[in-house]
């Protein structure tokens, strides 16, 4: 049995902009998307192609749970209209029940502090896949890709924690802000563990324990302590992700397959050259061996894109807007 946690948030809200804003420390957070910046939290409707995917290609789920704070997508009618046999139970989880007994942590605005609390979420299977609500399955997909009994199955490949130390100190050269990007809580995490590697995963669902993550917390109160007290994304923070994985390898309890041609990226922006999205469209299209996409702050490109992208989704997940 597994379940599909998405995390979800809709920057576009007036009253998460003023929660937002009323925690910004005057350190310009907002001005770095690593960190806090709109493209962090922006919403263009994304939320919908990720429960549709998973309505459409992953029918042996047990339930999906929206993580969110004191927001609803609204995602009922959506889902009457596209799927009226549905019978995944789809269950809104706010921050507060998360951070039960930790409410001096709220509100956050910081996606690892919510994936370090993920498997606090009230009955919740032990094997549960992690969905930023940008990513979607784009094809079929059977349980068994993530989970065969008590092994863990993840798409990536390792990386030696020595490059990725270069490669911090590379992009922060002559910059007074900590650039902090996706291979940066990885490597704490590698560091934590005392680990030469770790497993680089794309933007893709993330295969998690919620039985790992309590034995290990309890035993580490410390950690979860620090990862989850930042509101916003800070530097000495780790990939939750990551953590689980190096220690299932240890006790021999996981198996890494190949990335390669699983995942389609998407990250347009108004500064790449025209065409971008037809590119990458055709580029998905072509990949028979294609299992999961992520489109990549959406909001940042122009209305055009946007469009194509849409009317793309909407074909290949066979689902209408409402």
């Amino acid at each position: 049995m597994t379940d599909v946690v998405i995390a979800w948030v809709n920057g576009n809200d007036p009253a998460h902009k003023r929660k937002k804003a009323q925690f910004l420390t005057g350190k310009k957070e907002a001005d770095f998307d690593d960190v806090a910046g709109a493209a962090r939290y922006s919403f263009t409707g994304e939320i919908y192609y990720c429960v549709a995917s998973l309505l459409r290609y992953a029918s042996w789920v047990n339930k999906i749970y929206i993580v969110t704070d004191e927001q609803d997508p609204h995602i009922d009618e959506f889902v009457a209209h596209n799927f009226p046999e549905n019978r995944i139970p789809i269950e809104l989880i706010d921050h507060k029940v998360l951070f039960s007994g930790y409410e001096q942590y709220l509100p956050t605005f910081n996606s690892l502090a919510i994936s370090t609390m993920l498997w606090r979420i009230p009955g919740l299977s032990d094997r549960f896949l992690y969905f930023n609500d940008d990513v979607f399955l784009a094809a079929p997909a059977e349980e068994g890709m993530w989970f065969d009994g008590d092994r863990t199955i993840i798409y990536a490949e390792r990386f030696p924690t020595i490059w990725a130390r270069f490669a911090r100190w590379a992009k922060r050269v002559g910059r007074k802000h900590k650039v902090f990007g996706h291979k940066d809580p990885m490597l704490n995490a590698a560091d934590i563990l005392n680990s030469s590697y770790f497993y680089l995963f794309p933007h893709a669902p993330v295969p998690m324990r919620r039985s790992w993550y309590e034995k290990f917390y309890a035993e580490h109160p410390s950690l979860l302590d620090h990862n989850i007290r930042h509101r916003f994304r800070e530097s000495s923070q780790f990939s939750a992700p990551t953590l689980f994985y190096l220690s299932a390898e240890r006790d021999g309890l996981l198996e890494a397959r190949s990335p390669k041609n699983t995942t389609c990226f998407f990250k347009p922006s108004f500064k790449k050259k025209n065409g971008y999205m037809e590119r990458k469209i055709a580029e998905a299209e072509a990949n028979k061996e294609l299992k999961f996409g992520c489109i990549n702050s959406l909001g940042e490109t122009t209305a055009e894109e946007q469009e194509m992208f849409k009317k793309w989704i909407t074909k290949r997940l066979d689902i209408e807007l409402t």
